[in-house]
């Protein structure tokens, strides 16, 4: 795939989604971080059905570390895993205080340092809650950049570098928001609705659905 295919690619998903952003509900960096820690393997529709009863209850990382584990694990025990989440946000929550007087830091190295807390969950920290040009590769965007041949990569960390060196700077900063939000609901795991997709014409993937739509 060509520079020129990529940069209209940007430029039509720019287009039909002007304005990306998470689905994860939050109101502070520290509940984004909380929110993302119990996404793993879980639906944002499902951690948003927990953090609408927990945030509230424990907006703050020392009203979350007040709970402990047990009080924590029965806000969100409708979470997968959440046993090992509530270990590790509780943790989490204690460094934020212990070595950050209570403020998400913002540098990918100290986040990687909290439990939980892996290198896509830093890049979407990074660039959700302060604006970094970060990329975080998940199951949507790994699938829609091989898909596509965007940025094909074997392994996360091999598409996000191939994502850095390829996706155009001035989309750099929603990029991945684009992707998974695109992946999501039109270049689908089990079959992509290429006949709704605004790409289309410029996938390179050889088993595309019929009816796919003219070039725009």
């Amino acid at each position: 795939m060509n520079a020129a295919k990529r940069q209209e690619i940007f430029r039509r998903l720019a287009a039909a989604m002007p304005a990306p952003t998470t689905e994860l509900e939050y109101d502070s960096p520290f509940q984004l971080l909380i929110a993302v820690i119990l996404s793993a393997q879980a639906t944002d529709v499902g951690v948003n059905k927990a953090t609408r009863l927990l945030f509230p209850a424990a907006p703050t990382p020392d009203a979350m570390l007040a709970l402990g584990e047990a009080g924590l694990s029965e806000y969100i025990k409708t979470i997968g895993l959440y046993r090992t989440k509530a270990k590790n946000v509780i943790a989490t929550c204690a460094l934020l205080l212990e070595r950050h007087g209570g403020e998400v830091p913002q540098t990918r190295d100290a986040l990687e340092a909290l439990p939980g807390v892996g290198r896509k969950t830093a890049n979407v920290v990074l660039n959700t809650a302060f604006g970094h040009p970060t990329i975080a590769v998940d199951t949507h965007i790994f699938r829609v950049a091989n898909r596509t041949r965007l940025a094909p990569g074997k392994t996360p960390l091999a598409v996000e570098q191939a994502l850095e060196k390829v996706v155009p700077a001035v989309y750099k900063q929603d990029a991945h928001h684009w992707l998974i939000l695109h992946g999501r609901y039109t270049c689908k795991a089990r079959k992509p609705d290429c006949g709704a997709c605004c790409i289309a014409d410029l996938c390179e993937y050889p088993g595309k659905t019929a009816d796919t739509p003219p070039p725009l």
